[in-house]
């Protein structure tokens, strides 16, 4: 499996208690320049409206931008392909938890472009530094052995 994007922020803000596969529906011209690697997941989330889960804030690069259809947005609002019964679970742990549903990474599985979502929980401001402080004490780790070697 090719990753596409990686939501950096998502691993940093939040919690991640589970991961969900789900396809993504996309235009012809945009199932392109995602697969060259032209799609942010930053700041973006995940909805429940009409028992379908939409995909809100994700940005799309348009792949020629001289070719792309003028009334173009590549912020739009994009349907996930989930199953029925998945979107019943998400609706059920977001409304009984508190916890909210992020894309996690993009990625290509056989010919189709998938996106991980993760079922997460906000992280305290504590807990964000001890994530900084791990991070930072793996940093060192790693130089030492190297300087070692």
């Amino acid at each position: 499996m090719k990753e596409l994007a990686r939501n950096k922020r998502a691993y940093f803000d939040y919690q991640i208690l589970e991961e969900i596969e789900a396809g993504i529906e996309l235009l012809g011209f945009e199932t392109k320049a995602t697969k060259s690697g032209k799609i942010n997941l930053a700041g973006s989330y995940a909805r429940i409206i009409n028992n379908q889960v939409w995909l809100v804030g994700a940005d799309i690069a348009p792949y020629q931008p001289n070719n792309t259809p003028k009334d173009y947005d590549p912020e739009r609002t994009r349907r996930l392909l989930v199953t029925s019964k998945e979107v019943g679970y998400l609706t059920g742990k977001m409304n009984e938890a508190g916890l909210t549903v992020v894309p996690l990474r993009a990625y290509i599985k056989g010919r189709l472009v998938k996106v991980s979502l993760g079922l997460v929980r906000s992280k305290k401001k504590q807990d964000k530094r001890e994530t900084i402080k791990k991070r930072d004490i793996d940093k060192e780790i790693r130089r030492s052995l190297k300087l070692k070697i």
